[in-house]
């Protein structure tokens, strides 16, 4: 097992960078090649000012003043006739531009058309929420604040939805450690054992590719469970991944059971 080593205010270091290959970006392909997005971001630019506006992959991209995201969304629903929103979340980029991108990624039913209206917002700014407007955006707004630690103004129930409401550190940003902090090595044992523990059993097996089945100190065992510290022996019951006098799951090949096929099916 790898040896935990305490790294200081890692959730405040933003050392994300490019180390791999970035892929091409998609084509942007103009608005006038649509004559239903032609209309609608006429509409649209009628009312509101419009960063940019673009086609991308048969869907219209736009992107808008974060502080006019409720108006545009109200528009887009009302007026547009996109009556579903179909997901909605952010994406990191503090370390390249300082801040996250939020998109809106609408559906109109109508029209058969999806639209992604984006805005962006500087790290610890607030947005403003649409849940009013769809409701399928209550939890996604949550899980948004949950992972990302974005502050959604006007959300009727704003916290955690999927991590307990005292953890630390948001998962989805890019600074986050990817085996989890000091916080989270600790947190199952201080909950269920409490800190005095913490000697006894150890800090927490968070990489989750790391499975030894020797180390009887740890929760992660295979096998036979044996006691705590205990000298690990051969379990009684040996793992087997097949029981006996049950169908096989997958037999072994053997070619000279094969034939060939003349043609395709």
């Amino acid at each position: 097992m790898r040896k935990y080593t305490p790294k200081d205010n890692v959730q405040k270091q933003s050392y994300y960078s490019d180390r791999f290959r970035a892929p091409d970006r998609l084509a942007k392909e103009p608005v006038e090649d649509d004559a239903v997005f032609a209309k609608d971001i006429e509409a649209l630019k009628a009312a509101f000012d419009v960063k940019e506006a673009y086609i991308q992959r048969g869907q219209l991209i736009v992107v808008v003043e974060a502080a006019k995201n409720v108006e545009v969304i109200k528009f887009f629903k009302e007026k547009l006739d996109y009556c579903q929103l179909s997901e909605m979340s952010a994406v990191d980029f503090v370390a390249q531009c300082g801040g996250f991108e939020v998109f809106y990624q609408l559906l109109s039913m109508s029209k058969r058309k999806r639209a992604r209206v984006k805005c962006f917002i500087k790290d610890g700014e607030n947005v403003e929420s649409v849940s009013s407007i769809y409701s399928s955006a209550n939890w996604a707004e949550r899980e948004m604040y949950d992972m990302f630690g974005i502050q959604v103004n006007n959300h009727p129930m704003l916290k955690r939805i999927m991590l307990p409401d005292d953890w630390v550190g948001h998962p989805l940003r890019k600074t986050y450690p990817l085996q989890g902090d000091e916080f989270s090595c600790w947190y199952e044992v201080d909950k269920i054992y409490g800190k005095e523990a913490r000697e006894i059993i150890g800090p927490e097996l968070r990489d989750a590719a790391f499975v030894d089945r020797y180390d009887t100190t740890r929760f992660a065992r295979l096998g036979k469970e044996v006691g705590f510290g205990e000298e690990y022996k051969e379990s009684e019951t040996p793992i087997a991944y097949q029981e006996e006098s049950r169908p096989l799951l997958v037999e072994k090949f053997d070619p000279s059971k094969t034939t060939l096929a003349d043609r395709e099916r």
